[in-house]
């Protein structure tokens, strides 16, 4: 084959031993990498019904076709497993030479199940596994994980590791490497749970392309057009200039989705940081758009990556205007290993309950940057109100009790990212239907309350399958792998990624069957979480988005009959049943 490796390398760490098993070229047809993959060979080991924490379960490291390949953007991998946070589906994307280094290796994914007696390393090279003990890295954070790492084993070798949130089980804990990580959802409590530190891949084992003058003439055409007006802005600024457009908007969730804009987005907006803090532009391995941000630290300290995401969660969603507190709480984050949209939701969940009485921690408080990292520091630590934070916001809600479940910020136990679905009411079916909970990376649909063509503030179902296309390309992007920015550039998307296909791994695939593709990998995702409990009752919107309008945006009203129209007319558009059950 081109491409792929037609094989994927199942490691049982309780056993200490690896096998190497062949896959069938039609399923990699069907599912051609990434998350399409991870979720078929999941479902294949039976992981849907198993504890996610269980040494039987099975974590996924996935490749595709496209990677190692000359197109930017596409040295990317996809982390699948059941998620200890919600128990549903979670395939996280990222991008490091940790992809093509694994990809190297042989296969095209790499299973892990089983669990290490002590905290270990597991090392793979050219499909032949060692592991061995690492105890001296217990509590080192990821950055001094893989430092020392590199000094003991060498700069070839390429790593995934956890910091001390997963070592603690923190249900938001990431996997993470150069500073980038892959975990909503809770990966890295898994890594934990498995007594596993790390990974270093490393390998010398080769794909060849179908067509490799096709390729590279596509390759540099794509280059081209990615230094073009639709990236130009996220390489200015990054995806944190959006913070200011969605405050503008009233969009931006504020104090725990309380308000939709912020009084003090501008000392935090990259256009002030950018003034006060000094800030380096870098670019993820084979990328040619270069949006990420790195700010400098007054304290001298290691550069804090910044994006809208851990911007909003630190700053407006737990009302801190400070921009050296969003950094220090960001970068805290990052060397802990923990995801910053959860924990950010989770404290602003926890700081409304103490305002509201409902738990008894005078000290926490919107606003305050100090309450914001000592909570931070407490979920680590387990100590304290950490014990109920390091849980997610809906597990904290279902111990708390009262009507707490009504404003925790979740759908299917995963923390709503920055846009606020009472303004965006496609992004609002988005939320409520996704198979991993509320997640903007997994559905687009901000993209059609953003056209001139819909009023996003009244949801309508002829909208419907527009929202549906997001989610459809999304999938396809997510399984390639390629970066979301790049679609950006695409002037006919099924046609030019059906190409990218086809170049590489010589498939006569066209742009009709990569839909179909697309349709079979969000299929294939709602049948895991069917396997794994999922009722239709789960897709919905916390309570207070559907019974409150926003404060500063009166006209963004989200009815709960609205929603529920919504979602049926989803329903029926995937072809499932109106309750949202796949049919036979």
């Amino acid at each position: 084959m081109f491409g792929c490796h037609g094989a994927v390398l199942k490691v049982d760490l309780s056993a200490g031993a690896a096998q190497r098993l062949l896959l069938d070229e039609g399923l990699l047809r069907r599912y051609p990498g990434g998350s399409g993959l991870g979720t078929a060979l999941l479902l294949q080991e039976g992981t849907a019904e198993v504890d996610p924490l269980s040494p039987e379960a099975v974590i996924a490291f996935v490749f595709s076709p496209l990677v190692g390949s000359p197109l930017t953007t596409s040295a990317k991998f996809a982390v699948v497993s059941r998620s200890p946070l919600t128990g549903r589906i979670n395939d996280s994307l990222a991008s490091s030479g940790f992809a093509i280094a694994g990809k190297k290796t042989g296969v095209d994914a790499i299973l892990i199940t089983g669990r290490c007696s002590e905290l270990s390393v597991l090392i793979i090279e050219n499909g032949t596994i060692r592991i061995e003990p690492a105890g001296q890295l217990r509590g080192t954070s990821t950055s001094q994980t893989e430092r020392l790492l590199r000094q003991h084993y060498g700069k070839e070798y390429e790593t995934a590791v956890i910091g001390p949130a997963g070592e603690a089980g923190v249900r938001f804990a990431t996997i993470s490497h150069h500073g980038r990580h892959a975990g909503r959802g809770g990966s890295g409590a898994i890594f934990g749970a498995k007594n596993l530190k790390a990974i270093l891949v490393r390998g010398n084992q080769r794909t060849n392309w179908a067509d490799p003058e096709g390729l590279i003439r596509l390759s540099k055409d794509l280059s081209a057009r990615s230094f073009g007006p639709a990236t130009a802005k996220y390489r200015e600024l990054g995806t944190a200039t959006n913070l200011l457009t969605f405050n503008r908007l009233h969009v931006l969730p504020t104090r725990n989705f309380q308000q939709g804009s912020f009084e003090g987005a501008d000392p935090i907006s990259p256009e002030q940081m950018g003034q006060t803090h000094e800030k380096i532009r870098t670019s993820c391995v084979a990328c040619t758009i270069g949006c990420e941000h790195l700010y400098q630290m007054s304290d001298g300290s290691q550069p804090v990556r910044m994006e809208y995401e851990n911007l909003f969660a630190l700053g407006p969603m737990c009302g801190i205007s400070s921009s050296e507190a969003v950094l220090k709480s960001s970068q805290f984050c990052d060397e802990a290993g923990m995801d910053t949209i959860s924990a950010g939701g989770t404290i602003a969940f926890a700081m409304e309950c103490a305002e509201r009485g409902l738990i008894d921690e005078p000290w926490l408080r919107f606003g305050d940057g100090t309450a914001l990292r000592r909570c931070l520091e407490m979920i680590v630590r387990g100590e304290g109100i950490g014990e109920l934070l390091c849980a997610g916001s809906r597990s904290m809600a279902l111990k708390i009790g009262g009507d707490s479940i009504a404003f925790a910020p979740q759908v299917k136990g995963l923390e709503l990212p920055g846009y606020d679905p009472r303004g965006l009411q496609m992004m609002a079916l988005g939320f409520a239907v996704g198979t991993r909970g509320a997640d903007h990376n997994r559905s687009g649909a901000y993209e059609v309350d953003f056209s001139s063509e819909v009023d996003r503030r009244h949801g309508m179902t002829a909208d419907v399958p527009r929202a549906i296309e997001t989610e459809n390309r999304a999938a396809v992007m997510d399984s390639l792998i390629l970066c979301k920015f790049i679609r950006g550039v695409l002037e006919d998307f099924w046609g030019e990624t059906s190409e990218m296909l086809r170049l590489v791994t010589g498939w006569d695939v066209n742009a009709g069957e990569l839909r179909e593709i697309a349709e079979g990998i969000i299929r294939k995702k709602k049948e895991f979480n069917i396997r794994s409990g999922w009722t239709p009752a789960e897709d919905t919107l916390p309570e207070r988005m559907l019974s409150s309008v926003l404060p500063d945006d009166p006209a963004a009203c989200l009815p709960k009959g609205r929603l529920q129209d919504l979602i049926l007319a989803y329903n029926r558009a995937r072809g499932w049943t109106d309750e949202g059950w796949l049919k036979d």
